[in-house]
């Protein structure tokens, strides 16, 4: 489930859940790639035995900053601006990580918009983000995103 809108039907949106994204699969190797693009090889995350055998989550963990960069691509999915000639990141109000993401783990975003407002040639869009995995009950990552829209 998505939306398909234009900027100018964007504020009425407001308060709305926007759709959630399919679901995407956590892999070893992402893991893997990510902790080489950021400098974090921590082993909790790229030893796979060691984390099988002495991490409390039973195997390797995906590092919480690739669960949160995994909503740009699933925010893709769910939000559509069919006028907009482009989009930027603008930032995050908050962000948390309440459970782990195993190896393996598949996640979804499930976008709801709290607030638009003007900005200089465009729009800025606040939305409440929540990932889960799936099969539990907790969310894995819940933030607050802030994105803009330009063009229309």
């Amino acid at each position: 489930m998505s939306t398909t809108t234009t900027m100018a039907e964007l504020t009425g949106l407001t308060g709305t859940e926007l759709g959630q994204s399919s679901w995407v699969e956590v892999t070893q190797e992402q893991v893997n790639l990510f902790a080489d693009a950021t400098g974090d090889h921590q082993w909790i995350h790229v030893d796979v035995e060691r984390a099988k055998a002495e991490s409390p989550f039973g195997g390797p963990i995906a590092h919480g900053y690739l669960t949160l960069s995994l909503l740009i691509p699933m925010w893709a999915e769910v939000l559509v601006v069919s006028d907009a000639t482009m989009g930027v990141n603008y930032g995050l109000n908050k962000v948390r990580f309440p459970s782990p993401v195993p190896v393996g783990s598949k996640l979804r975003l499930t976008a709801t918009l709290t607030d638009v407002e003007e900005v200089s040639g465009g729009l800025q869009l606040t939305v409440a983000a929540v990932i889960e995995a799936e099969g539990v009950a907790k969310p894995v990552c819940i933030a607050e995103p802030v994105f803009r829209f330009y063009g229309g």
